[in-house]
């Protein structure tokens, strides 16, 4: 089982997350790398990734050798129709130098909440996953019309895993869930920010959708739905989504610790801006000076 958070270009995360004084050579892969066994890479959702990039990430977490990445499919194929073969061509350049080095742990093929169940969109879903079948694929919907049995029945023949979100239920939202349907298991942790979620306020910052903070007696019930996919699937990848200010950090330590009851390594700025995470932490600061950040 892995644990950690989504992404981990965020300004808001120095001084948070990361120290604000960096050294030569260092780097936020290599960092995460210390204290989670899992990253999701977010910018392949943006674009394809460069393959000399990935390289370069592999060199940053080898000091970590149970780590693995996850990544994101670009939206070019999940958030748009009409991509071409040599979209498909840069897509694969990246994912090939993870997926050959044996750190490409997951391929999540992620969907907006308005990709419905219709007989048009699963057409095209299967054909996609077809189409990168040689990765290990998951499949995230943010709908209640895909919680359907021939759905699950179809990624269990296609070998590809469903991702179980937590996410604020409004309407015809996904419920959280513990399905399983391949050999990855899959959890995406979003947040609960109802007030911003569907927002399109110009005035509110997209940021503001992953602003939350689970608390102890809201992680628990996932610590459980996670120990039940675990153990039906080959390896399991948990994320945490709610990345805004570190948040995300925060909950991917908490449920290790959850899950594990063991004490767990935290980086020193969390401490200082989340001092309720002291109490988890299996050493004292390093920093024996606390400051404001």
């Amino acid at each position: 089982m892995s644990i950690g958070p989504a992404g981990w270009a965020y300004r808001d995360w120095s001084g948070i997350v990361y120290p604000k004084r960096k050294p030569r050579g260092w780097h936020e892969a290599a960092y995460l790398a210390q204290y989670f066994d899992t990253v999701e890479i977010n910018t392949s959702f943006y674009q394809p990734l460069q393959p000399k990039h990935c390289q370069q990430w592999i060199e940053w977490v080898s000091a970590n050798p149970d780590f693995l990445f996850t990544a994101k499919l670009w939206q070019k194929f999940t958030h748009e129709t009409g991509a071409t073969a040599e979209d498909e061509r840069s897509v694969r350049a990246g994912f090939d130098v993870l997926q050959e080095a044996g750190k490409l742990g997951a391929v999540l093929l992620q969907f907006p909440f308005s990709f419905h169940r219709t007989a048009e969109n699963i057409a095209y879903l299967k054909k996609l996953l077809r189409r990168f079948g040689g990765y290990p694929l998951v499949v995230e919907v943010r709908h209640a019309s895909w919680n359907d049995k021939d759905f699950y029945e179809m990624l269990h023949e296609l070998s590809v895993g469903f991702c179980n979100i937590d996410q604020p239920v409004i309407g015809r939202s996904l419920e959280p869930s513990e399905t399983t349907t391949a050999a990855v298991g899959y959890i995406r942790l979003h947040g609960r920010r109802y007030d911003t979620w569907f927002s399109n306020d110009p005035e509110t910052s997209p940021a503001e959708r992953y602003n939350y903070l689970y608390s102890q007696t809201e992680l628990e019930p996932w610590a459980q739905r996670i120990r039940r996919v675990s153990q039906e699937s080959e390896s399991t990848f948990v994320i945490t989504n709610n990345h805004y200010q570190g948040k995300g950090v925060v909950n991917a330590l908490q449920l290790i610790h959850l899950i594990t009851g063991a004490k767990v390594k935290v980086p020193d700025p969390l401490r200082r801006r989340y001092p309720e995470i002291e109490k988890i932490a299996d050493a004292p600061s390093e920093e024996p000076t606390l400051f404001s950040s």
